[in-house]
């Protein structure tokens, strides 16, 4: 009789899986998977596009935000002493002083900074809302800053400050953007009389063609009420001169008047050229700053 005998593997032998070597192991935990270098690379570009469109949101909304600051001293001296030598002026009736002369529409201009391009302003008339001086390149097209004195209604002896762009082609209005300083004023019966500083005044629009600065404007001369908001109501223009360079107290040789005309106020969105050339030149900025990450990350 065949005896068979079943073979026994000795107790130390077992089959075992070979280790990876030592450097895989380390490179793996090195190098991330395919897919989990897509993510943080689309995590890191959403951050930044947070960032980029946060950044245009800025340059938008303080393009619409006007800078106003009241002076300290009250005294109102709205003349027209110095006109034609020291300051430039426009008026009506023609060679009317408002000193005095509820009936006479009068706005001057003056050079106080050279460096800074700033004006300071004089503006007088009769309303029983506001009185405005609008400074525009072109009457017909494009729009106007407007600077208004307006009585209180909670002290009818004082006045109110407000700034606003006025599409020239429909005479649409909007919350306008300049930087103004000392303001001061006063309300007689319904005489309205202001002073103000403006800076940085410049009739080019485009940074790029201002090899020197450009201070020829038409001025305008206008009334109206407020609205039931605060806000400026109606337009009715008083005066609206030729092109004068605000600079130079001679240059207006004869005022234009023209027949009352009126303006419907409503919501118009404009953006000054200032605004424009800063919206320009942020946008490019930021675009090379994302164009230069996104190479890099690839």
């Amino acid at each position: 009789m065949q005896v068979v005998r079943h073979l026994k593997a000795p107790p130390s032998f077992r089959w075992k899986q070979k280790a990876p070597p030592a450097s895989i192991h380390h490179q793996n935990l090195q190098v991330p998977h395919r897919t989990e270098r897509l993510t943080l690379i689309k995590q890191k570009m959403e951050r930044t596009l947070t960032l980029f469109f946060a950044t245009l949101v800025v340059l938008v909304t303080s393009g619409v935000q006007a800078q106003l600051s009241y002076a300290t001293n009250t005294t109102v001296n709205v003349t027209g002493t110095g006109c034609g030598s020291s300051k430039l002026c426009v008026d009506t009736p023609s060679g009317c002083d408002p000193t005095g002369n509820s009936s006479c529409f009068f706005g001057s201009i003056k050079v106080k900074n050279v460096t800074t391009n700033q004006f300071s302003f004089q503006l007088s008339g009769n309303s029983t809302g506001y009185v405005a001086l609008g400074l525009t390149v072109n009457s017909s097209a494009g729009s106007t800053l407007l600077f208004a004195c307006a009585r209180k209604a909670s002290n009818n002896a004082s006045i109110i400050f407000l700034t606003s762009l006025m599409n020239n082609a429909g005479g649409n209005l909007t919350q306008g953007n300049a930087m103004v300083t000392e303001i001061r004023g006063l309300v007689n019966n319904n005489q309205i009389q202001c002073e103000f500083d403006v800076s940085g005044l410049n009739a080019t629009n485009s940074t790029f063609l201002k090899s020197s600065q450009d201070t020829s404007y038409v001025i305008i001369l206008g009334s109206g009420q407020l609205n039931n908001d605060g806000s400026l109501g109606t337009l009715t223009k008083i005066l609206s001169s030729p092109t004068l360079d605000l600079s130079n107290p001679s240059a207006n040789v004869a005022s234009t008047t023209t027949a009352p005309t009126s303006t419907t106020a409503t919501t118009h969105t404009t953006t000054s050229g200032t605004d424009r050339a800063l919206f320009s030149e942020g946008v490019l900025l930021l675009m090379g700053v994302l164009s230069q990450f996104v190479l890099k990350m690839a």
